[in-house]
């Protein structure tokens, strides 16, 4: 592969409803164009799908190559794309420093679980690694569900963070867990 700083790097963004051959589509669209996915992520919200993509491509090249040649695909999929350049650097995957902990929210649907959650989090500098909610039970007795992981900054510990949660808890009448989650060495 040809060294980063020959290479352009974008995010991508695609978003619509769902159905198969998403995935497919845009990934045959950025083959044929030589790109390289480097990271993603794809997730089903609701009737929606989504996928946000580090590409790269050989310099030189452009954003509006891209979005050239992925706008009619996204178009045949009904699919809204957004992509924005990345500066050098900024394609680098960034290790988390400190421990990673996972953070399980369970309760009666409500607005302002994640708002709260989050808020108190980022008022500790405890940064937040990946969020994914759900909203499962029934219409009578919808219940919401968050999971997230977020890293400690240096001299927080999983204890910290349950008293940091604790008020949350009561107030919004959810169960509330941290735990530490190992890094996998591979």
């Amino acid at each position: 592969m040809t060294p980063s700083n020959e290479r352009s790097y974008y995010a991508v963004s695609v978003v619509g409803p769902d159905r198969p051959g998403i995935v497919a589509g845009i990934s045959e669209s950025l083959y044929r164009l030589g790109c390289n996915i480097a990271d993603s992520s794809c997730a089903m919200l609701a009737s929606e799908f989504a996928m946000i993509l580090i590409i790269s491509h050989p310099k030189p090249f452009t954003k509006t190559q891209l979005a050239e040649e992925l706008k009619p695909a996204c178009d045949r999929l009904g699919m809204t794309l957004s992509i924005r350049h990345l500066q050098s650097g900024e394609e680098q995957r960034r290790e988390p420093l400190g421990e990673i902990c996972q953070i399980t929210v369970y309760g009666a649907d409500q607005p302002g679980i994640v708002y709260r959650v989050t808020n108190a989090l980022a008022a500790r500098q405890i940064n937040i690694l990946d969020l994914n909610t759900k909203l499962v039970g029934s219409d009578e007795q919808p219940v919401y569900v968050m999971l997230l992981e977020a890293t400690l900054p240096e001299g927080v510990v999983p204890e910290d963070v349950e008293q940091l949660l604790a008020s949350l808890r009561a107030e919004l009448q959810v169960e509330i867990g941290i735990r530490i989650v190992t890094p996998v060495e591979l």
